[in-house]
């Protein structure tokens, strides 16, 4: 499944956020520096839908904040 990821690095709250059937918003503390926002947003996805983190990968927009992930159910 292919999931559009709005992503907002520096947040004071994680999470989660559903805005359309494909596309979330997502919150992390983390910032956007040597990909730790993108591996927290791995992490918070993971959980989201309850799978490990190796079913979640970065396809496109390692440097954007708009991204798409790939999640194997």
């Amino acid at each position: 499944m292919l999931v559009k990821v709005k992503a907002k690095p520096r947040s004071k709250k994680e999470g989660v956020k559903q805005l359309s059937e494909d596309y979330y918003e997502v919150r992390v503390k983390a910032p956007p520096e040597k990909g730790k926002a993108n591996e927290r947003i791995v992490e918070l996805l993971a959980q989201y839908f309850k799978v490990p983190k190796s079913s979640v990968k970065l396809i496109r927009g390692e440097t954007s904040k708009e991204k798409l992930f790939e999640v194997k159910l």
